[in-house]
């Protein structure tokens, strides 16, 4: 930082001049673009290891490989129909469709393509694109005003902002790695290779749990945001629906869902909640832990028995001659407790690495900002 403040001192001290895409691109700077009409018809016709990038705004935008290349040079990407997130491509084979735009940085010695990615990125947290307006090339021309200090100060926060990505990368892998492990840990626990067989029972779901499906809500009382009065969880096939005024079960159950392409998926709940007719609710006749039943649940692969059908769909009649390994209690806890410790480790936002990855985030994106925003520089 210190290098950087004696840059800004040098060059830039009494501020930075502003600009619209729209305007670097009037003085040949940079061009802005769109992809060209890449279906997924080309790409069977066609088939390579080439990555086309789309309008997706996760998986790091690809839509699939093509035998084909449009670019094999470093430029910034966004996706159009997808909210107009921005991505930074470095130089590689790769095409872009045309839902997507394209920006071509072309005086590199006045302007770093890295550090326009990193403005960019900034500045679209605060914008919103939806199917009515576009984050076509001819609106992001006039949405963006972009400091542009000297090359020199450019390149020392790109190298600033460099370090803070990787250290997130980092967390983010080791956090993929661990994740995997724990998914085998809990496999081998749930094998029961250290218990004899006369400790476990091998008994269809239907003689250890009652299954029956929720009920009916209409579309129109579900909100996507918790309210005062609307503030219990609503859970259907799929998972979380909304959010709802009234509740049908309250307490710690297991859910599985029973419509919609995740039928077959498990969840825990613990609380005051509502279970539509799309999902499963799962209440043991038995004493049973509750943490140890969603695990074993997950490490028997529900999803291979739902009907692959138009609407795929899963049925309690089909689920209750499963057979289920049952434990004792005393091994059913046991298991539990160390598998909630994993998963505090790998998925609450307050402990482990999850905390550790959010603070970083965080710390990330305040130093960004302080980073890309500087004095505007008066017109003389």
């Amino acid at each position: 930082m210190k290098s950087l403040n004696g840059l800004l001192q040098q060059y830039c001290s009494d501020g930075v001049s502003y600009f619209k895409l729209g305007d670097l691109e009037d003085k040949g700077m940079l061009r802005l673009g769109r992809g060209d009409v890449i279906s997924k018809m080309d790409m069977s016709a066609t088939p390579g290891d080439f990555p086309v990038y789309s309008s997706s705004a996760t998986s790091n935008g690809l839509f699939g490989r093509y035998g084909k290349y449009m670019f094999d040079d470093e430029r910034i990407t966004w996706s159009i129909d997808g909210g107009g997130k921005f991505f930074y491509r470095r130089a590689h084979k790769y095409s872009v469709t045309n839902v997507c735009g394209w920006l071509n940085v072309l005086q590199k010695d006045q302007l770093s393509t890295r550090f326009l990615y990193y403005v960019l990125i900034s500045a679209w947290g605060g914008r919103t694109y939806n199917y009515s307006v576009k984050a076509h090339p001819s609106v992001i021309r006039e949405d963006y005003a972009i400091p542009v200090p000297p090359i020199e100060v450019q390149h020392e926060i790109v190298t600033i902002l460099d370090k803070f990505t990787r250290l997130e990368a980092e967390l983010e892998a080791e956090l993929a790695l661990r994740t995997t492990q724990y998914e085998q840990y809990r496999y081998q626990l749930l094998k029961f290779e250290t218990l004899k067989a006369s400790e476990l029972r091998k008994i269809p779901m239907r003689d250890l749990l009652k299954m029956q499906a929720g009920k009916f809500i209409s579309a129109t009382e579900i909100q996507s945001e918790p309210t005062r009065g609307a503030p219990f969880p609503c859970y259907g096939g799929n998972g979380l629906r909304g959010y709802v005024s009234r509740y049908s079960h309250d307490g710690q159950f297991v859910l599985i869902g029973r419509q919609g392409a995740l039928s077959g998926n498990i969840k825990i709940t613990d609380g005051r909640f509502y279970a539509t007719e799309h999902a499963i609710v799962v209440t043991p006749k038995e004493e049973t832990d509750t943490v140890w039943l969603f695990h074993s649940l997950i490490s028997m692969n529900l999803n291979q028995y739902v009907s692959r059908g138009a609407q795929p769909g899963l049925a309690v009649s089909n689920l209750e001659n499963i057979e289920i390994v049952v434990p004792s209690l005393e091994h059913q806890s046991q298991v539990s407790r160390i598998l909630q410790a994993f998963d505090a480790l790998l998925n609450d936002d307050l402990v482990g690495l999850p905390a550790e990855i959010t603070a970083r985030r965080k710390q990330y994106e305040y130093y960004r900002n302080k980073l890309l925003t500087f004095k505007e520089l008066e017109a003389v």
